[in-house]
């Protein structure tokens, strides 16, 4: 699976509760833009470029599909410089969170 076709699908990984009233708009800059729009525990994916995201994260595909199947520690990459991000950096260390691990695994 590639990111483009991973970024569609995390919205059938994601967990309601812990997603919670979260209200943001993530920016993916990827080798194709995409972004997603979390509103009322929901996400809606949106191919291109968000005007005001609150979070921009910015990573090689390789590198997003790895993040999602749990095979790269996002504090490292960041560490590293494999994923740079931009904006409110608590939505950034809740992210993984707002996805059930065991349907991530299954979709990748």
């Amino acid at each position: 699976m590639n990111a483009k076709e991973l970024l569609f699908r995390l919205p059938e990984a994601v967990d309601v509760e812990a997603a919670g009233e979260t209200s943001a708009v993530i920016q993916y800059e990827l080798s194709e833009p995409m972004y997603h729009v979390l509103a009322d525990g929901e996400i809606r994916t949106v191919e291109g470029r968000a005007e005001t995201p609150d979070l921009t994260i910015t990573m090689s595909d390789a590198d997003l599909v790895a993040l999602f199947q749990g095979k790269v520690n996002p504090m490292m990459a960041f560490m590293t410089g494999r994923i740079r991000l931009d904006g409110d950096m608590s939505l950034a260390q809740r992210l993984v969170k707002f996805f059930d691990q065991e349907k991530l695994r299954s979709l990748a």
